[in-house]
């Protein structure tokens, strides 16, 4: 890791009030690694200009209004993001569905342009629920990307094991990333580097039986790959990464993206960035990141966590960390008189 990196980040606020650019000034260990610039409601060409040359952004403002100041042309070489999901979360307005996906699609207009021929989109979603009737947002999505021409490489499903018990359907413990690329010089001119994010094999030691190679070992000596179905947990309230965002994006989860779809220096952009999760693992692995936030304690939040990342103190759960066995604990052991009870 580069540690002289730090210098190069800038936080963008888009508030005027003295106090929100005192806080962005004072939240890294460090006052002089934080530029800050107040430009009223709109980002000014002249700042932006100035962030273009910069390694990490993040701006406190609107994305659409941020992505009108950016030049027409292709920049990002990620865009990686878990937009609001329109279920009235504390930090987005709910609204019809309808009007969600109009709002959305506008959005992704701005992007598309902007993403290098041969770069990747990976939209991270769950469901629309109205009524108890369940809208999956990958679906609602699909149609919008094809329209811009994007194509379809993995519907990956993030598998996790807690959250929200329903009385009236299913508890849902999966959500979709959509991963999408922007068609280069030849079909196949995409990054995706697997060997970056192989895990273990189930059975390391397996060997060929007949044939030319038989007597060796089958497997890839470093590891197989992870395939579409990925177990990591997401952020609840005794993970190492909790910040005060109700919907943690869990920065392992961004880390296999960014080290499979990316190289070392590759530009991220994260137009819903929250507590910065997806500039974490951009910072952690050589990557740079700019993103755009509303919640002032969003951007403070994660203005202090790249920084941490930049000077190698990230704290964070690993994509390929082995899940924990909650068999063994106490708590797993069943009373008597519950139907499992042995």
């Amino acid at each position: 890791m580069d540690r002289g990196r730090e210098s190069s980040f800038l936080a963008e606020s888009l508030d005027d009030s003295a106090d929100v650019q005192e806080e962005l000034r004072t939240t890294s260990m460090d006052i002089r690694s934080t530029r800050v610039c107040s430009t009223g409601s709109v980002p000014r060409r002249a700042h932006v200009t100035a962030a273009l040359a910069k390694d990490f952004a993040l701006w406190k403002g609107d994305c659409a209004n941020f992505l009108d100041v950016l030049p027409n042309e292709p920049i990002f070489d990620l865009i990686v993001t878990s937009p609001p999901y329109n279920i009235g979360k504390s930090y987005e307005q709910k609204t019809g569905l309808d009007a969600y996906l109009e709002w959305q699609e506008a959005v992704i207009a701005k992007m598309i342009p902007r993403l290098r021929p041969g770069g990747s989109l990976c939209w991270q979603v769950g469901n629309h629920v109205r009524g108890n009737e369940v809208f999956p947002l990958d679906i609602e999505f699909a149609p919008i990307f094809k329209k811009h021409g994007l194509r379809l490489r993995n519907r990956i499903i993030w598998q996790f094991g807690h959250g929200l018990h329903n009385r009236k359907r299913f508890s849902g413990r999966y959500e979709v990333v959509l991963w999408y690329t922007k068609d280069g010089a030849r079909d196949d001119d995409y990054t995706f580097d697997l060997d970056a994010v192989r895990i273990p094999s189930k059975y390391p030691g397996k060997k060929h039986f007949k044939g030319p190679n038989a007597g060796r070992y089958s497997g890839n000596p470093l590891g197989k790959n992870p395939e579409d179905v990925w177990n990591i947990p997401n952020v609840k309230s005794n993970h190492v990464e909790k910040t005060s965002h109700p919907c943690q994006f869990p920065v392992g989860l961004i880390e296999r993206l960014v080290l499979a779809l990316t190289k070392p220096g590759d530009l991220v952009f994260d137009p819903y960035a929250g507590v910065a999760s997806a500039g974490v693992a951009a910072a952690v692995h050589g990557r740079r990141f700019w993103g755009c936030e509303l919640s002032k304690e969003y951007v403070l939040s994660g203005v202090a966590r790249i920084n941490d990342a930049l000077r190698g103190e990230a704290k964070y759960r690993p994509h390929d960390k082995e899940l924990h066995d909650h068999t063994k604990e106490k708590l797993a052991i069943v009373p008597e008189g519950f139907r499992y009870a042995k």
